[in-house]
Parts: C-alpha cells; structure tokens; sequence
C-alpha cells in the first residue's frame, strides 16, 4: 500500500504496511482499484453526455463511491469489492447504451471474479502508478483527487437531503475523468484543474448549505449541556444530520436520551432537531478521543458519514454503522429502521444518575451571525475589536496540536475567535468571555459549514468596503483528511491569501508546489503561537 491523503500519515510521508487509520493493506488496494473503477465511470459518463440521458443517479453513485475512500469512512473489504463490481457494471451499461469506445488508458479494467483477484489488479493502479512521473505534476493531480474526495463527501451529504446542483456535478465529473488521462498536461493545466476543484466545492457546499438550512432550520444560538443525564442513552457520531433526525423520530417516548459526539455537536443549533425534548447534550470530545470515549459510554452507539476509528472489544458490540460507513463485523442499520440500535440502548445500563457539566454555545450560522453585523461593524470601528481569527479545522491525535488551544488562549481580549469543525475541541470548552455582549468565542458549526464562515468573511469585506484579504481576519487552519483539503482548494480559488496551515504540511505537496502556494498565497506553516500572534496582530 501507499497511502499519504491524511495529515497524520506514517512519518509525514506515507503509509506502506498499515494505515495510521487502521486500514489494512488490503483495504487500502481495493480503495485504489475502485477509485480507478470510478474513474473510468466518470470517463463514460463525460463521453455519453449530450448522447444519451445522464441520469442523477450516476452522479450520486460517482459522489459517493468516492466517499467510501475517504479517510475513516469504509474498511470493509467486501464492501468495496460490491461497490467497484457496481461501478463496472455501470460504466459497461452506458458504454454499450451511448456506443462509446474507451481506450485501454481510461480506466477500463474488467474486475476479477474473486476478492483476491481484486487486491491484485489493486495493486497494479495505485495513486502513484496512475499519475505523472513528474515529481510537481503529480503532486498537484493528487490534489485533485484527494479534494474530489472532499467535494464528495458535501455532495454526498446534500444528495441524501435531496438537493443537487448539476453544473457542479458536471465539473465534478470532468474533473475526475481528466484524472484518468494523467500522462496529458503540464503543471499550469494542472493547477488550473485544482483550481476549478475547489470552484466545485464551493458550489457544493453552497447547495449543503441550503439543504441543511431548508430542512432544519437556520441555526440559532444554543446552549448544549456537557453533563449527562439519568436513564438509557444513544451516542451518534460522524456528521449526517439525517440520520441523527431519523433516530431522535424514532426513539421518542422510550425514554431515551440522544447525545452528540464530535462533528455532530453543531447539529443542537438548528430548529428542527432542538425541538426533540429527549435530544440532551453532548458526550465526548473530538474523533481521535473515541476509542477511550465510547469505552465509557454505558449506551447504544450510532456512526454516520466519517470519523470511525478501528472498534475496541470493550465496546464493539455497541457499535453500529449507516450510510457509508463500514467496519467488518460491524451490524449495519438502515435510516428508516434503527431499532436494533434502541434495542441495545435498552439493554445498556445508560447513566444512573444526573451529572452536571459545563454547558458551550453552538449555533452561529451566517444567518445569527449576520444578523448581528451592524453591532460588529461598530464594533470594530470604535476599535473594540481589532482582529477576527479564524481558527478551525481537523482535529487530530498526532503532536502539536496543542498550538490550536494556545494561540486562542493568548490572543488579545479585543480578538474575535471564530471557530468551525472538530478542531474546535482544543479550546471549545474556554471561556474566553465577551465584547460588548459579544461572545470572544463563536462556533460556525461543522466543517460541512465552512462555507458559512466564506459567507461571512465576504459580508464583513463588504460592511468595510475592502476585500477579504484587507479584512482583520487572519485564517490559522488545521487539517487531517480530504474535506479539509477540498475547503483549502476553495480558499485558494477565491484567492485568500495568508493563510497559517498545519500541525504539518501535505505530504503530497511537493517542496516546488509548496513554494508556489508561498509565492502567490502567502501559504505558511503554523509556528509558535507566541510568534504567529505576534506577525498576525502586526
């Protein structure tokens, strides 16, 4: 195997033997083959359009074959072998449908009939094989493709909403055919493709963001209880605010009590799902911290979307998985039907007993934050607030993280902190006080909400009359997986500049590559604290 999509790779280079992640090697081959396989779907799909109907259903199924490959998402062989099968099996139909001719160099590989026939032909297409032998041109082609996996997790989330957006999916596609033809091009029509990579990803999660809004409500300002409460419990982890609705419908009037786990901690912020009376608190810190965490849960536990770690025997019975999610050995349920997932929450001992605990604040939205603008522009023109930081992101086990949780701690009491995704965790819990009434800490939501804090950097630069960059807001970053790669190609095509990344930079990033990103970004690897509050308030 060969595997550095994620910021915690072997080494800060690769995985070769076994994935930081848990993914065996034969997991990480069959990831490969069916990225191939969707490749050659995303070929087939761009060639029959205009010829024959393209129907939504092979976008969706495009969106989210790639998800599964995404980190912490699938690591269930069998799984991936059903789903590359699938993907052939599609390519096949619209090939022989639209009367296409696919060369040999576009993906088109037929699948071995066993499982270890498919590890094989794996290891024969892996992510190096199938791009440049140019060291800078490859480097930028994996780009792409790990933010393709980013796009596809927003598209994915929005599709189960019933929203799309078609001209992004068709971008999308383009996108992940020319991956097919990776021996064409030169390093300019390589950075134009991670460019448009992250125009796509924003007109992705514009549409989550709508569907998110239209479903369940505009978040507002809400306050969520750390502690726990008496009686039998549910823990959903992951992101997927459908299946989080599906499980608080059905388990009304059991006396159960729903809790959130990492990126599901935003989800108490909006209308519709706040109105569950038995929707209690959050449990739990970020996903890195599960393994010890739901250890100690005496309740039922519900994985969506990404973020699953390798289960431990103390709590793998306790375990169930939705969606695309997949571990071997682990039940899966579907969405219109939970009931084992209650079933064993019954069986559970739950908590005995109230325990107080601190409460956050979730629920700053555009829409709670923009509504406040006018009070924020005055505050900052009576010189209350002299800086905005954006600190947000991945969270992540690996050292150095810890620069998150001391930057926000020493930042001057006349900075504004905005935060969003599971980076938060280091410092979401502080409390930081406030300006005029104006909380100093002020949490956007899930890093499905980054385009949220775009909306409201554009609408401040607009308050002030300048651009985003002559905005006081510095965006101090921190990534693990390939969302997070996807919004950092989307703040690139917006041409955000000075920009701090870390704990440590892409592996994938070649030293030329990363130059360029400093030359005409202003791209710079996180610091100390200390020094990176000093040249930022300078």
């Amino acid at each position: 195997m060969f595997c550095y999509q994620c910021e915690q790779t072997a080494k800060s280079t690769a995985c070769t033997t076994r994935g930081v992640c848990g993914k065996v090697d034969e997991v990480a081959v069959l990831q490969d083959l069916l990225v191939y396989a969707l490749k050659g779907l995303a070929v087939a799909v761009k060639e029959a359009r205009g010829k024959v109907q393209i129907g939504e259903g092979d976008y969706r199924f495009l969106e989210e074959g790639l998800f599964t490959t995404l980190t912490n998402v699938n690591f269930d062989p069998d799984g991936l072998a059903r789903w590359i099968r699938e993907t052939v099996d599609r390519r096949e139909a619209l090939v022989a449908q639209a009367d296409l001719t696919l060369s040999e160099s576009e993906a088109t590989l037929m699948p071995a009939p066993d499982l270890a026939g498919l590890i094989e032909q794996g290891r024969a297409v892996d992510v190096n094989s199938q791009a440049s032998s140019d060291a800078d041109v490859r480097s930028l082609q994996h780009a792409l493709l790990f933010g393709l996996k980013g796009v596809a997790a927003y598209a994915y989330h929005a599709n189960l909403l019933g929203y799309r957006d078609s001209a992004a999916e068709e971008g999308y596609v383009d996108l992940l055919a020319d991956l097919a033809h990776y021996e064409e091009g030169d390093l300019g029509y390589w950075l134009e493709r991670v460019l448009k990579c992250g125009e796509v990803n924003l007109k992705t999660m514009e549409t989550l963001d709508k569907a998110h809004t239209e479903t369940f409500g505009h978040p507002v300002p809400t306050e969520v209880p750390l502690g726990m409460k008496a009686g039998k419990a549910i823990l959903v982890s992951g992101h997927d605010l459908l299946d989080l609705e599906a499980l608080l419908e059905q388990t009304k009037d059991t006396g159960i009590n729903v809790y959130t786990h990492g990126e599901m901690l935003p989800a108490h912020g909006y209308p519709k799902l706040k109105a569950y009376p038995h929707f209690y608190g959050n449990y739990g810190t970020a996903w890195q911290n599960q393994k010890r965490e739901f250890a100690e849960f005496p309740g039922a536990i519900l994985m969506t979307t990404n973020c699953l770690m390798e289960p431990q025997s103390a709590y793998e019975n306790n375990v169930f998985v939705t969606g695309a999610v997949g571990w071997p050995g682990l039940p899966r349920v579907e969405r219109d039907d939970f009931s084992a997932v209650i079933e064993r929450a019954q069986g559970l001992p739950g908590f005995p007993e109230d325990v107080p605990g601190k409460t956050v604040t979730v629920g700053f939205g555009r829409n709670a934050i923009l509504s406040n603008a006018g009070t924020v522009v005055d505050l900052v023109k009576q010189g209350k607030i002299k800086h905005f930081l954006l600190v947000g992101g991945c969270d992540g086990a690996k050292p150095g993280r810890n620069y998150y949780s001391e930057l926000v701690e020493k930042a001057p009491q006349d900075t504004v902190i905005l935060t969003l995704a599971c980076g938060k965790y280091r410092f979401y819990d502080k409390d930081l006080g406030d300006i005029e009434g104006l909380p100093r800490l002020i949490d956007i939501g899930q890093c499905n909400d980054a385009y949220s804090a775009v909306q409201v950097a554009v609408a401040l630069a607009d308050a002030f009359e300048v651009g985003v960059n002559d905005l006081p807001l510095s965006m101090v970053l921190s990534w693990f997986e390939q969302k997070a790669v996807a919004i950092l190609l989307t703040l690139l095509y917006l041409g955000i500049k000075d920009m701090r990344l870390g704990p440590t930079l892409p592996a994938f990033l070649t030293p030329n590559v990363v130059q360029y990103l400093v030359d005409n970004y202003a791209i710079k690897p996180i610091a100390t604290p200390e020094e990176d509050l000093a040249a930022i308030l300078a």
